[in-house]
């Protein structure tokens, strides 16, 4: 296979990947956070960040593209989005859930481009990039979360020493997710590079099939989810 066509493949294979990865992420954004929030269950905003960084892990592996990070967060976005049409509110009601994905993504593209290769064969370097993209996406989010759609949790922080307060209760419980599931997923994504395209070569209706089988299960349940006010 020639340079031209292993591009030409490359650009249909990242579009696959930010599709099924971003609807992942989304699906476990709506459908996981949903029943992580019945349950009660602890540490919720650090279990969904970290493993939307560590399904970034896989993309940024997989295709070695810091921006295609951006996608897969879009495409999350989006499928959270669905709230919109089938409850008909406004888009500011998971205004500042939407904001942090975004913020996730923009994080970890701006550490990977900053670290470039040396996060190839490097676990420590994985670790530290998880950790640190984390920690600036929680800062970023105090500030600008403030100021799109505060809730009241986010609200209780709005005082001198705010910033630190919030950034010891959540950016460093982020930061621990994120520093364990970014390797794991770039470890997932480092082996679906050498199998997949070997996939998509013997049975690319196969292929096409499963990718889309995971987009539309993921949507499908994320709708359902929102339509049950779960």
């Amino acid at each position: 296979m020639d340079e031209r066509s292993t591009v030409r493949a490359s650009r249909v294979d990242v579009l696959v990947g930010i599709l099924v990865l971003g609807s992942l992420w989304g699906a476990a954004e709506v459908v996981l956070g949903s029943a992580m929030a019945a349950g009660g269950v602890p540490c919720r905003a650090g279990i969904l960040t970290g493993a939307g960084i560590g399904l970034m892990g896989v993309a940024l592996a997989a295709f070695r593209r810091p921006l295609v990070l951006l996608g897969v967060a879009v495409v999350a976005v989006l499928c959270k989005q669905l709230v919109v049409p089938i409850l008909h509110v406004s888009v500011l009601c998971e205004a500042n859930s939407s904001l942090a994905v975004l913020l996730d993504g923009v994080a970890l593209g701006a550490v990977a481009l900053l670290v470039g290769r040396r996060m190839q064969g490097r676990l420590p370097v994985r670790v530290g990039a998880g950790a640190s993209s984390a920690l600036l996406a929680a800062c970023a989010f105090y500030f600008a979360g403030l100021r799109v759609a505060p809730c009241n949790y986010l609200n209780s922080f709005a005082r001198p020493g705010g910033a630190m307060a919030f950034m010891v209760e959540q950016g460093l419980v982020w930061a621990a997710f994120a520093a364990v599931l970014l390797p794991a997923g770039y470890w997932v994504g480092t082996r679906a590079a050498r199998s997949i395209p070997v996939l998509k070569a013997r049975k690319p209706t196969a292929y096409g099939i499963a990718s889309a089988a995971v987009v539309v299960c993921c949507w499908a349940a994320s709708a359902l989810t929102i339509a049950a006010g779960a």
